[in-house]
């Protein structure tokens, strides 16, 4: 009886203090304004002066996504969206566009600068940007920035959807029920499979993940239904997402006809382009997108 009541305490701990839909949005630092290549805060990695970006190149606004002000960086020229190829970046739980400004700028010089425009937003709560975080705010904020784009002229042919962990829940969401437009590829850097396996992993419990979680997002699910070709790549160390019982769930149930995998060596979560090496993180990118 003991054991019993031990474990029932345990538990209910456990869930009061980690309730994933709401620690799941990482929101711990806060702004008045964004500084980008002046953000003196942490990052997971700094690219050199040769992957500037020019003022004119950088574009900041906001879009309407159910009433909520979402802001938004638009790397590349506004006046090409009809004829560029664009990749819709969707960044982790962490903190804010500033945090991701160096992921944003190597992919805006894959290839070569600006052959690709980049867009990134900053969900609700995140940022500057107004409302507070949910699910399918996730996906209303993302899809808004699709609108965005379709209203640009961007048709589906041209529109990768990258997402990095927290970002692949909108991406697989929006791959597998398109709203606004419906991307031609899409890119998951190290995925999580669902909440349930989060918080099997993060408990170490065999418990329903509803008693620590009413988020109900599915990644491993919502991927059968993705016919579109897919590229992963996942760190072999990542210590937050695991690759086995994350990316590797996920890859694996990918329905589309094409896919390939990338597991870096040494890499923990946020370390795939500064470990695997900018070079050739860029060239997986490109090769994938012009295959």
């Amino acid at each position: 009886m003991q054991i019993k009541i031990s474990l029932v305490f345990i538990l209910f701990s456990f869930a009061s203090c980690l309730r994933l839909d709401s620690n799941f949005y990482n929101l711990d630092e806060k702004i008045t304004e964004y500084k980008w290549d002046q953000y003196k805060g942490d990052k997971d990695f700094v690219l050199d002066a040769s992957y500037q970006i020019a003022d004119s190149m950088q574009h900041v606004f906001t879009l309407d996504s159910k009433g909520n002000k979402i802001y938004a960086m638009y790397i590349g020229d506004i006046n090409k969206i009809s004829t560029d190829t664009i990749i819709m970046y969707c960044h982790g739980n962490k903190w804010h566009m500033d945090f991701y400004w160096q992921r944003a700028k190597l992919l805006a010089n894959t290839g070569y600068k600006h052959r690709y425009g980049v867009l990134m937003i900053d969900y609700r709560g995140y940022g500057l940007s107004e409302g507070v975080p949910s699910e399918e705010g996730l996906y209303e904020d993302v899809d808004a920035a699709l609108s965005w784009l379709k209203n640009k002229g961007l048709n589906s042919q041209r529109l990768i959807m990258y997402g990095f962990s927290m970002g692949t829940a909108p991406v697989c969401k929006l791959s597998a029920h398109p709203r606004s437009l419906t991307p031609h590829k899409l890119i998951l850097e190290a995925p999580f499979a669902s909440e349930a396996i989060m918080v099997a992993d993060g408990a170490g419990l065999n418990v329903p993940g509803s008693y620590i979680s009413n988020l109900k997002i599915d990644n491993a699910e919502e991927i059968k239904l993705v016919r579109q070709d897919l590229c992963w790549i996942h760190g072999l160390n990542d210590n937050f997402l695991n690759i086995k019982t994350h990316g590797e769930v996920v890859y694996k149930n990918h329905g589309g006809l094409y896919k390939e995998a990338h597991r870096i060596a040494g890499s923990d979560h946020g370390q795939i382009p500064a470990v695997f090496g900018f070079q050739n993180y860029s060239e997986v990118i490109e090769k994938f997108i012009t295959r």
